[in-house]
């Protein structure tokens, strides 16, 4: 009797136990998901990320609920002023001192490679939207790192050699003078020599230079019959200007394409001065129903339509939001497995996969900027042209110098 009542006893103590492993509540770290939006909100890049992305992060955050596994997210929000080192000081203050879990968008190639660095290093996740250069999933390639939207691998493949097959064979390229701006020249170059064409010429300005005369006019002298524009934001409006003031877009003998252009600058630029302008986006606002009932809130909140990066600052904080989920936990290695794994469905990509070198791989468009008889509703810019299988504007795995990707892993 007294064995039966010892044997029970313990048998009920490792039920209870079990029960209670069970039980026991998901392991999220302080409590708390803490996420932190690195951007320019005043600089050369605060249209292309800026407050617009602050507004999609905290749409993500709100259309989630507003807590994941039972705790509650939040956000907080930093200019880094297009400087690493202010960069740098915020994001180890976040990580060291305020718990943040994971740092996102990270606008400028510098700003995002550097703080990417220290994600890995601190064990938290950066999620990269505004960057555009290759090398963050390339040879500064992270565990701990995701780049979303496009690269400057994408842009070269795109845009580039679209217009090579239009029979823009002589290029001249004008760079941002940082590092995105320089690969952006590399890999244009290379693109451009590979399908058969030559760069005649180019030339470096520094970020927001207030006058493009100089720059445009090198171009212009250089016969090139394309002027390829490496940069973004505030300088890519700038430089368009500068070029219909001096003929370039009206001549017919030259045509300048940006190549990493966002709506936002078209909307800057005016239909006037980028009418006829090819570019390679993953999204457009009025692609179908699903990005147009997306942006309409957007719209709502803005009063502007949003671009290729705050459309993916949204989509890519509400995917870490589902792993985070999925994971049972905010672990950086167990949310960044379950960011790989999942597929991603949304109004920003289809079939879009994350690979083992960070980078999010998913179909790109051809678009071309309207000409202003063309538009019939505000923000009715782009035709889109085709579609670019991700294949195309994908870094092959062969090519990579990312170790991550050793041995063929996808």
């Amino acid at each position: 009797m007294h064995i039966h009542f010892r044997r029970t006893a313990i048998a009920l103590a490792w039920g209870f136990a079990c029960a209670s492993a069970q039980a026991q509540p998901p392991k999220i770290s302080d409590d708390v998901v803490k996420i932190g939006i690195l951007t320019d909100l005043s600089g050369n890049y605060s249209e292309f990320a800026g407050p617009g992305a602050v507004t999609a992060v905290k749409m993500a955050v709100e259309d989630f609920g507003g807590k994941v596994l039972g705790k509650p997210i939040e956000v907080v929000v930093a200019d880094h002023l297009n400087k690493t080192d202010v960069a740098l000081t915020k994001a180890r203050e976040w990580f060291d001192t305020q718990k943040v879990d994971a740092i996102v968008d990270l606008t400028n190639s510098s700003v995002a490679i550097a703080v990417s660095k220290l994600a890995r290093d601190k064990n938290r996740i950066a999620i990269v939207a505004g960057a555009m250069t290759e090398k963050i999933t390339n040879e500064e390639c992270s565990p701990n790192t995701v780049h979303y939207v496009a690269d400057s691998y994408a842009f070269a493949n795109g845009t580039g050699k679209a217009v090579l097959d239009q029979g823009g064979n002589t290029w001249f390229i004008l760079a941002a003078d940082y590092a995105f701006g320089t690969l952006m020249l590399n890999r244009l170059t290379a693109t451009v020599t590979a399908n058969g064409g030559k760069v005649v010429g180019s030339a470096k300005h520094p970020l927001g230079a207030p006058d493009f005369s100089s720059f445009v006019m090198q171009a212009q002298t250089s016969n090139a019959k394309v002027i390829g524009l490496a940069n973004a934001g505030v300088d890519t409006v700038n430089a368009m200007k500068s070029a219909q003031e001096f003929g370039i877009t009206r001549g017919g003998k030259q045509s300048v394409v940006g190549l990493a252009t966002t709506i936002t600058d078209v909307h800057g630029m005016g239909l006037n001065v980028a009418q006829g302008l090819l570019l390679t986006t993953p999204f457009y606002w009025d692609l179908n129903d699903e990005t147009r009932q997306w942006s309409k809130r957007y719209f709502a909140k803005m009063k502007k339509m949003p671009n290729m990066v705050q459309a993916g600052d949204y989509s890519s904080v509400m995917h870490y939001l589902k792993a985070i989920e999925a994971a049972g936990t905010d672990n950086a290695k167990d949310v960044m497995a379950k960011m790989r794994e999942m597929p991603i469905n949304d109004f920003f990509a289809k079939n879009g996969k994350i690979r083992e070198d960070g980078r999010m791989v998913h179909d790109m468009y051809l678009a071309q900027v309207k000409t202003p008889s063309e538009s019939k509703y505000p923000w009715d810019y782009y035709k889109i042209k085709k579609v670019l299988p991700a294949s195309t504007v994908t870094i092959p795995v062969e090519q990579s110098k990312c170790p991550l990707l050793k041995n063929g892993r996808t």
